[in-house]
């Protein structure tokens, strides 16, 4: 099954104001992932007035701190594409190698909260909470379509960004939607798929 959005129902969903804080017509922009990255990245765009949209294909913010103790299925190379992915690349007792101070956002500092792990190198779990405080504060979960992986982006005779993507609900068939922006950031990590070196 494939969906289409015109364009006024994107504006609704993106809350389209049409003009950039600069002035110039606001775009409407793709970012793949609601990791740290992708957070920061969505905050900025939508600061300056253009349409958001934010695809991850988890259920939650915060990308590679998002800790999970399943496992990839035994295809480690990525051959079967019907293989479950895991993307966490954590473990459960996991701390950061940086001091907190040097971890935080310029203008959002990753201070401790109170009742929370205050330690200087804090747990995953406490990185983890900090990008969703970060996502609830900037009001960007709004933004987000969680559980749709993007699979497809090319450009379009326009100069625009083809974007095909997939929301993946258990139970459920997948859905599939192509829709049109006119950038697209990319935020989804370097190793996600891995690359096999071609050996003769």
């Amino acid at each position: 099954l494939a969906t289409t959005h015109t364009e006024s129902e994107r504006d609704r969903k993106m809350g389209s104001t049409g003009t950039a804080s600069d002035g110039l017509e606001a775009k409407e922009v793709a970012v793949i992932g609601a990791g740290a990255a992708g957070l920061v990245a969505a905050r900025e765009l939508k600061r300056e007035g253009h349409r958001v949209v934010v695809f991850e294909r988890g259920d939650t913010v915060g990308g590679t701190w998002v800790y999970t103790s399943e496992v990839d299925s035994g295809d480690l190379l990525g051959r079967d594409p019907s293989r479950m992915v895991v993307q966490s690349s954590l473990y459960k007792s996991l701390r950061t190698n940086l001091p907190r101070e040097s971890m935080g956002f310029l203008d959002y500092p990753f201070t401790a909260v109170a009742g929370r792990d205050d330690r200087r190198f804090p747990s995953h779990e406490e990185v983890l909470a900090y990008l969703s405080d970060f996502a609830l504060d900037f009001d960007l979960l709004k933004l987000i379509r969680f559980q749709t992986d993007v699979f497809h982006v090319t450009r379009v005779a326009d100069g625009r960004w083809l974007v095909r993507s997939r929301k993946v609900l258990s139970g459920e068939e997948a859905v599939d939607a192509s829709e049109v922006f006119d950038a697209v950031v990319v935020c989804s990590g370097h190793h996600t798929e891995p690359r096999i070196a071609e050996i003769p």
